[in-house]
């Protein structure tokens, strides 16, 4: 079973964030093995970026504004050649002060969903959702309309 882990600095504090990704975490237990590290909030990014680092594993996406972007689909086809070649997955979400560019510099891939900015708790409810969306996609689910 593919491993994809979520490396997030900062902690969910309010229950309706760990609930929502809890319920996606529950969900994404079919297609894979899931495991999340909150890393604390330092200083700031630079003060991040070793433990960040030494938390990533596999290919890596840092969620980062100035990203690639791409529809569901295209995400779940990049999700799937991913899984077909047995690769282990990082996404990293920084703090509310981004990442530091050696986060961003050793990363395979930097995508972003928007380019609006979102509070890093919603981000990673968003997150969950659409790699659980692209699972979905890729078995054929209706659940994308």
């Amino acid at each position: 079973m593919i491993k994809i882990n979520f490396v997030c600095v900062g902690k969910l504090k309010e229950g309706y964030w760990r609930e929502a990704v809890g319920e996606y975490a529950k969900r994404l237990s079919r297609f894979c093995k899931t495991e999340i590290r909150e890393l604390p909030e330092r200083g700031g990014p630079r003060d991040e970026a070793e433990e960040i680092l030494r938390a990533c594993r596999g290919y890596t996406f840092a969620l980062a504004v100035e990203g690639g972007s791409c529809g569901s689909e295209k995400f779940a086809e990049k999700l799937k050649a991913l899984c077909d070649r047995g690769e282990e997955m990082t996404f990293v979400i920084g703090s509310s002060c981004g990442l530091d560019g050696s986060v961003k510099a050793s990363a395979n891939e930097l995508i972003s969903f928007s380019q609006m900015t979102f509070p890093h708790q919603m981000m990673r409810v968003i997150l969950f959702e659409q790699v659980y969306r692209a699972f979905m996609i890729n078995s054929g689910s209706e659940y994308h309309k």
